[in-house]
């Protein structure tokens, strides 16, 4: 399995959702997991991003599926970062 960090910014549209229902967004997260990502943890941040998640996932094309599905959507826009652990990076630049 594969590690990313998704950064998240939510539009107008998302924010006038999450403030009617909170609860939206672990719906979202149930449906994530249904896409075949799982989250590994989240967070709500303040700054430039709404909210960083750590997900793990099968392949890149998972992935790709489920920010196009999300995005689509037009509450959220995302930013998605491939993660290795650094153990591993150390290993595959010997």
């Amino acid at each position: 399995m594969s590690h990313y960090v998704i950064l998240s910014t939510l539009t107008d549209e998302g924010r006038k959702t999450i403030k009617q229902k909170p609860e939206r967004i672990l719906e979202v997260d149930n449906e994530i997991e249904r896409m075949g990502v799982k989250i590994i943890k989240q967070y709500a941040v303040l700054g430039q991003y709404d909210f960083v998640s750590i997900v793990e996932a099968p392949d890149i094309d998972t992935v790709m599926r489920m920010s196009v599905e999300i995005g689509s959507r037009g509450s959220v826009q995302l930013l998605t970062l491939a993660a290795v652990p650094v153990e591993e990076f150390i290993n595959n630049i010997k």
